[in-house]
Parts: structure tokens; C-alpha cells; sequence
């Protein structure tokens, strides 16, 4: 039985119309006067922290605790600015999925295994509504590496439940090879959706436990049963 759903967020509850990486962008510019920054970075299942170090590496700039404040205090104005601008959407099947977990008999405790700094998290959930399903999580400031922060939510859900939370008591749902690889890091389930960063036939090689275009073709029963 599944008692800890976790879910990913871009590509896999919401898209947001590239606000993410427009709002990286803009601080590059703004805080650093590196135009055009974000063109050579891969987004897809990263880390913000990642990501912000591999720019600090091609740009011969200290990671230090100076330049990521002054990254991210300025990231999240942008981030804001930019979910009002572009078009994002919530995507096909994700408010009846929660909204079904939530009503199970024996439903599971939702949270988040992300790869956004937890403000950020908040401020694209609570743009598209979201954020008030959620009651436990992981985020990308938390640690660099998606396999880590897989293992801290682990962490946080024993802490949680005050037991023992073996791996296949947990589901991961992302929309990337690297949700795929984060699940399998703590030995959870995997529901991978076609929606976002990886293709379909991608997602399948990687043998998570289901995968579908997006998730209006799998029910809250299915997953946690």
C-alpha cells in the first residue's frame, strides 16, 4: 500500500510557459550581466541548485553564499513576475488525481520531490492553485542532487509517520528519466507521465512501475492499491 505520494512539479503538475527559465535568464542579466545565459542550460529534472552551479562553473564564478542569495532573492521576484506574463497551465488529469488520493479510505500523505528551491515551489503551486494539497516535501535548496533530495524526503516521511517507511510504501511521479532515477534511489514505485521533460518511450526504458501520456489515464485506486 502506498502511504507517501510524491510529485515532481514542472512537467508533471504544471506547465508554466517557460517562466522558470525566463526568470533564470533575467537574473543572469541582471545580477551577473551574462545575457543569454540560460540558451546552453538543460532544465529538464534539474535542481535549481544545479542548475545555478553548472552557471557559476561556466562563468568562473564563486558558489558562494553571497552570489546565491543575490541569485535567488532576485529569482523568485522574476519567477512571480513571469507566472503572471506567460501561459502556463495545470495539466490533464492532476487536480482529479489529488483530489482522488485525498479521498481514499487509506489515503497516502502527498508531498513533493522537486527539484525547485522551496519559494519557488510555492510561488508556481499557489499561482495555479495547487499548493494547499500538500503537506510534506523536498526541494531543490535543500541539495544539488535529485537522488539526495529523494532520500531526505524519505527522511522527512519516517519523521512524519513515526514508523518505519519502507521504499515501496512511496510513489514518485515526475515526468523525467531523473524522477525515474530518484524513485528507484530509495527503492519507491514510479508513476512516469509523458507530459513534460522526457519522451514516452524514453520514460519506459528506464522501467518505472507505470507509465502514461498524462494522468487522466491512471486512477488514485490503480496507484495505491
Amino acid at each position: 500500500m502506498v502511504r507517501l505520494a510524491l510529485f515532481d512539479i514542472d512537467g508533471t503538475l504544471i506547465q508554466t510557459g517557460g517562466a522558470g527559465m525566463r526568470a533564470f535568464d533575467r537574473v543572469f542579466e541582471l545580477e551577473f550581466d551574462i545575457p543569454d545565459a540560460a540558451a546552453d542550460i538543460n532544465f529538464a529534472g534539474r535542481t535549481d541548485t544545479g542548475i545555478l552551479n553548472d552557471f557559476f562553473r561556466a562563468h568562473d564564478l564563486p558558489a558562494n553564499a553571497e552570489n546565491y542569495r543575490r541569485f535567488f532573492h532576485s529569482y523568485v521576484h522574476w519567477l512571480d513576475h513571469y507566472l503572471t506574463v506567460d501561459k502556463g497551465r495545470t495539466l490533464p488529469g492532476v487536480i482529479r488525481l489529488l483530489r482522488d488520493l485525498l479521498g481514499l479510505t487509506h489515503r497516502p500523505a502527498i508531498g513533493l520531490l522537486t527539484g525547485n528551491i522551496r519559494l519557488g515551489a510555492q510561488i508556481k503551486l499557489r499561482h495555479h492553485r495547487l499548493w494547499n494539497f500538500f503537506e510534506t516535501g523536498a526541494f531543490g535548496c535543500e541539495h544539488a542532487d535529485r537522488n539526495e533530495i529523494a532520500r531526505i524526503a524519505h527522511r522527512r516521511g519516517r519523521k512524519m509517520f513515526g514508523e518505519a517507511l519502507h521504499g515501496d510504501e512511496i510513489l514518485v511521479i515526475g515526468d523525467t528519466v531523473r524522477d525515474i532515477e530518484c524513485a528507484q534511489a530509495i527503492g519507491a514505485r514510479c508513476l512516469a507521465v509523458a507530459t513534460g521533460g522526457d519522451p514516452l518511450p524514453e520514460l519506459r526504458q528506464r522501467s518505472p512501475t507505470w507509465v502514461v501520456t498524462d494522468l487522466s489515464e491512471i486512477s488514485a485506486h490503480e496507484l495505491c492499491d
